[in-house]
């Protein structure tokens, strides 16, 4: 008999992807149920509601619900390639004028933007508009059909945005050391010391260790072109970038001191409230 872990995610999660695969999830006694979220606002409003039992979610997600007691149980990737993009045919440098879209306007991916646009000299309201459109897949289909001018994408949409003429203009880490996601949950479920919620994280974490180190390759190359739809090419570059000390996985899992003041500095360069956190 397995336990029911309800996880919410942004898209395909390679590294749950090859936990199941290779029955890391099996051995912890875990069935994952992937629920994909619409904004990371519907995200969090499902996983305070008890819909969900934990989610893959930008750290900042986490700081931005000051009033939420989630917590942070470990840290997953480094951004795994996060990057500002524009859409095909447009130009880098004449981007004045254009559409930004971003999951929404006041959270960790959009902040990430308009801090590389300024480093462009072009400011969010003044030089281009700020559209609010949801999910990274969903930003990536919609840049690539011309319905934004700009994005930011990341984990395999920045490869397929690539393939479809998409040209990646600067990468998040260039800000400084970073994380993209982090596992978390309410703090209610991890006082309440669910034996589910840590056997995931341990498994998840000792996945990644594997793929960090370089075991597990077949595995996580045929998990990444299902779930990611990447032809071959694709594949060996998203391998690649999981195990990139600068934007792969975080293997122990550490939510870096460095990285936790590139997300604060972000909030509020870009007017957010500042955090306001703790360590467990």
């Amino acid at each position: 008999m397995t336990d029911l872990v309800r996880l919410g995610v942004f898209g395909p999660s390679v590294l749950v992807g090859v936990a199941a695969a290779t029955g890391a999830l099996d051995r912890a006694g875990l069935t994952v149920e992937e629920v994909p979220a619409v904004s990371s606002a519907q995200q969090f409003e499902a996983l305070l509601a008890g819909e969900l039992d934990a989610v893959l979610t930008s750290p900042d997600n986490v700081l931005a619900h000051r009033d939420a007691d989630v917590r942070i149980l470990a840290a997953i990737d480094r951004g795994l390639g996060l990057s500002l993009f524009c859409a095909p045919g447009a130009d880098p440098a004449k981007l004045r004028g254009g559409v930004l879209a971003v999951d929404v306007p006041r959270s960790g991916f959009a902040f990430v933007a308009y801090a590389l646009l300024a480093r462009l000299g072009l400011h969010a309201g003044l030089d281009y508009a700020v559209l609010a459109l949801g999910t990274t897949p969903r930003r990536a289909a919609a840049l690539a059909a011309g319905e934004c001018t700009m994005s930011v994408l990341n984990a395999g949409n920045d490869l397929r945005a690539e393939g479809a003429g998409c040209t990646r203009i600067s990468r998040a880490s260039t800000l400084g050391p970073y994380v993209g996601a982090v596992l978390a949950a309410p703090g209610a479920t991890v006082d309440g010391g669910s034996a589910a919620l840590w056997a995931l994280t341990t498994a998840l974490l000792e996945t990644s260790r594997a793929l960090v180190a370089g075991r597990l390759h077949p595995a996580a190359a045929a998990v990444t072109a299902d779930r990611l739809g990447l032809d071959d090419g694709g594949v060996r570059r998203y391998l690649r970038m999981l195990v990139d000390p600068r934007e792969g996985l975080v293997g122990d899992g550490r939510l870096d001191q460095r990285a936790l003041h590139t997300l604060c500095w972000l909030r509020t360069a870009h007017g957010a409230p500042p955090p306001r956190w703790t360590r467990a």
